[in-house]
Order: C-alpha cells, then structure tokens, then sequence
C-alpha cells in the first residue's frame, strides 16, 4: 500500500507539473495581449513596452515559464495584472463558495442518479424504465447553460420559490446545484441500472432470495453494495468535471466561487488569475481521481495494487 500511494504522489505530481507547462504555453502564444488590457487604448509604445518589461513578458518563454514554476514552489501563485492582488488570496476567498456548490452537486446527481438507475433496473422494459431513461439521456445532452436558465425561469422567476441569483442561504444554493447535479444524474442512472442488472442475475442474490430474505432487504443489503463500486470511480472524475462546470454555472447564477473568477479573467485576459484557477482545478482533478483509486481498493479487495 506504501508503495502504491508514493507511486500515485509521484504519478500526480508529473501531471500537475506538465498540466502548468502546457497551460502556460498556451498562455503565451495567445494572440490576445494582456499589456494593452492593462496600459488602456490611448498608451504610448513606450508605457506598453515598459508595462511589458515589468511584468516580465518580453522574456523568453523558457525564463517565463521557469520563474513562474519556481515562485509556484514557494507557493506564490503570482499577482492580477488589472486586480492588483496576489492570485491566492483571490482564490482563497473564492474557494469555499465553490467547494460548497461542488458538494452539493455531487449530492443531489448521486441523489437523484442512483434513485433513478435503482428504480430503472427494478422496472426493466416497462413505462417507468423508459420514461427514466428519456430523462437521463436529456440530462447527459442538455448543456448546463440552457439547464440553468431554464430553472431560473421556472422556479425562481414564474414559481418564486427560489432566489434569482447571489449567495448566502440554502435556497441560493438549490438551483446551482440542481443545474450542476442534472448532468451528472443522467451518467450515474444509466450507469447504476446496468451495473444493478448485472448483480440482480448473479448467483448470491438467488440465493439470498431462497434464504427467505424480503425483497428490499435483498436490494439494499445485497444488490446495491455490490452494483455501486464503478460509481465510486465515477465521483472521482466528477469533481473535475464539476470544476470545469463551474464556469458556466457560477455566472448564470451570480455565485462568488473561482468559476466565475476564471470567467472574468478570461474574459480580460488575466494570466496569472487563469493559471492560478486551471492549476487549482487539476489539483482538485488528480485529487479526487486518487482517493476514488483508494476508496476503490478498500471497497473491493479483489482490485490488486498495480
């Protein structure tokens, strides 16, 4: 066990290293300029060119790259090119807003995914199995802009159960996480309801079934702990997708986290706020991919370290 986790550390590290040079590459041969944003329209040549020397950016790439990897070791994420502050403490503040809308995505798409792929496999070939079915293929399709805007609409402005927009209460935090969860929900019903398919027909549910043991007792004892391990795999990929997500979501619904950070800073062309929002992203990717790996082989020991 030592040995795995050191080898996943070391594995984990490699990606991260290689997620900021191919980010930052990209940065630099963006053809939009960061200098002008900042100088305004009516700056000289040479306020440009001394904005640019500065801020380091008539450097090679390699010096770029190389002085932006090790203040990144000290732990120095940079500082905004139009905000003026360090790119840390931007996220920092951000974070929990955003890490709370996370959980709470991943609660209701497993919520309401694993409900569906239950009853789906419980209802095989019948009306019930295929009206969930329609459903989570709507939810795998739909994109998460027109989801969310549509549940503005709907709940928050005809039904005025919940609040447009912002941050603060749990009823700011239904619909985004609603929006974020729909997707997700679809992937794990389908998912669920053939994994469940699978255990039903196995040998050790017949017989627990000749035990004498009540149908829900067999489903939720027997059936469901063993059809839910590839989800536990699943939650693991989630988060990344959940952080790429948040973009869309946290600026159709107002909220305060690092999705809707990274949108303004792409939007104005903010380097170092783009580098510290993707890094922290892959972090949080790598990091939930390794504990999916970890719960993995606890759930089922018959998964061999590799």
């Amino acid at each position: 066990m030592i040995g795995f986790l050191s080898r996943r550390v070391f594995e984990s590290a490699l990606i991260l290293i290689g997620i900021t040079f191919i980010t930052f590459l990209l940065l630099f041969v963006l053809p939009a300029d960061p200098v002008r944003q900042i100088a305004g329209r009516s700056a000289t040549p040479e306020v440009i060119a001394n904005i640019r020397h500065q801020l380091g950016l008539d450097l090679p790439f390699y010096q770029q790259y190389w002085r932006y990897f090790v203040n990144l070791l000290q732990g120095d994420f940079g500082r905004s090119y139009l905000q003026k502050s360090e790119v840390a403490e931007l996220i920092k503040a951000r974070l929990p807003a955003s890490l709370l809308l996370m959980a709470a995505g991943i609660f209701a798409e497993l919520l309401i995914g694993l409900a569906m792929g239950i009853i789906s496999s419980l209802r095989r070939g019948g009306k019930t199995d295929n009206i969930l079915m329609v459903v989570s293929f709507v939810g795998v399709s739909a994109p998460q802009f027109a989801v969310g805007i549509l549940m503005l609409y709907f709940f928050a402005v005809k039904l005025a159960w919940f609040p447009i927009g912002g941050y603060g209460t749990w009823q700011h935090l239904v619909l985004p996480a609603l929006t974020m969860g729909f997707m997700g929900a679809g992937w794990y019903s389908r998912m669920m309801r053939s994994s469940m398919l699978n255990v039903l027909e196995q040998d050790f549910i017949r017989t627990a079934k000749a035990k004498g043991l009540g149908k829900l007792k067999v489903i939720m004892r027997h059936a469901v702990p063993n059809a839910i391990l590839p989800i536990i795999a699943m939650i693991g990929i989630d988060i990344g997708l959940f952080v790429s997500g948040m973009i869309v979501v946290e600026s159709v619904f107002g909220w305060p986290g690092i999705g809707q950070l990274a949108w303004q800073a792409i939007q104005r062309v903010d380097i170092p706020i783009i580098m510290g929002v993707t890094l922290v992203a892959a972090f949080f990717i790598v990091i939930g991919n390794f504990i999916a790996d970890v719960i993995s082989i606890f759930v089922d020991p018959r998964i061999k370290l590799k």
